[in-house]
């Protein structure tokens, strides 16, 4: 565990001049909230450090202050969904909010449903002590060991007191997507290497058919077959080293360069490819990972290798009296 921090949590509307959203409150304490959420390098206006607590300030995904037609300085009301009891009836719990923030992540989810505010604010919505809060939110090391872990903290602490919940359960539909379309693309760039290996193989057998005589040649000069054999190796396997390392250099450079690249086509033609709404983010990431580069590349330098044995053991079978009879 490298980070903790507190949350509060509460679901409700907010509405501004006749307009209404659903929402889901987060209070949090800014100070700790960076050592476990990245939130800060998504803040457009405003920050973490405006929710001052007993200011009732609150931080909106830009694509909800759209929605709700509301800026900067702007007044909020968030209707809870509990209902106070006086004299009078049973009126919906109600608070207004300012704005002092928006943020844009590129998650629809996220930009359109979440708000932030103090969480000593939204414990006395709660009519909660001040010290009392829903849970507490962990940041480890190695994310994938977040299932486990939380698991194994949350008996130590008492299975009938904490309930633990990890990412895995709030978007374990998109990681698992994610990683089974990652598995059918690397299947597929496999398959795309490989085709591009029969080329070698094609190449090699076309300068073997050609270079029959020259081989015959050698053969009488006294070069043996596995001489023979081992040149025509060390010719596919350069082939496949110089295309490697051209493909490798190519595809980092358009890796680095794919998310600038699809923006300014988006907004050359004014058309959005990825709809946060239905893919969860409106922007197209890309991040160089070093052990699928060397996995790829390796993986191209042993097909283009095993490409070169068949054209090269042809060429070593060559009889220097029946390739020199029509010379």
């Amino acid at each position: 565990v490298l980070a903790v921090a507190p949350f509060t949590q509460m679901q409700g509307l907010l509405t501004h001049e006749g307009k209404v959203q659903k929402v889901l409150l987060n209070g949090i304490d800014p100070a700790r909230e960076r050592e476990v959420s990245i939130i800060d390098k998504f803040v457009l206006d405003g920050g973490l450090d405006k929710l001052a607590p007993g200011e009732w300030g609150i931080m909106i995904g830009d694509k909800a202050a759209q929605k709700l037609g509301v800026g900067i300085g702007d007044k909020l009301t968030f209707v809870a969904p509990e209902v106070s009891v006086t004299p009078a009836g049973m009126f919906p719990r109600m608070k207004r909010f300012t704005v002092v923030g928006t943020f844009h992540v590129g998650a629809g989810e996220i930009d359109g449903y979440l708000g932030l505010t103090n969480i000593a604010d939204l414990s006395r919505l709660h009519r909660w002590k001040a010290d009392q809060v829903q849970g507490v939110r962990l940041k480890f090391d190695d994310l994938f060991q977040a299932p486990r872990a939380t698991w194994a903290i949350a008996q130590q602490l008492g299975e009938q007191e904490y309930y633990p919940r990890d990412w895995t359960r709030t978007h374990g539909n998109l990681y698992q997507a994610i990683r089974m379309e990652k598995s059918m693309i690397g299947l597929l760039l496999l398959l795309i290497v490989a085709v591009a290996a029969f080329n070698i193989i094609s190449t090699l057998v076309m300068v073997v058919n050609d270079k029959r005589g020259d081989i015959a040649i050698l053969r009488t000069l006294g070069a043996t077959p596995r001489q023979i054999m081992a040149i025509f190796m060390v010719q596919g396997t350069v082939i496949g080293v110089v295309g490697t390392l051209i493909g490798a250099v190519l595809g980092i450079l358009g890796a680095l360069n794919v998310s600038a690249a699809i923006a300014g086509i988006e907004a050359l033609i004014g058309h959005k490819f990825l709809n946060a709404d239905v893919y969860f983010i409106d922007y197209l990431p890309s991040q160089i990972q070093a052990q699928d580069v060397y996995m790829v590349c390796g993986a191209a330098l042993v097909l283009s290798f095993f490409a070169t044995l068949y054209p090269a053991w042809r060429a070593s079978r060559t009889q220097p009296a029946e390739a020199l009879r029509y010379e």
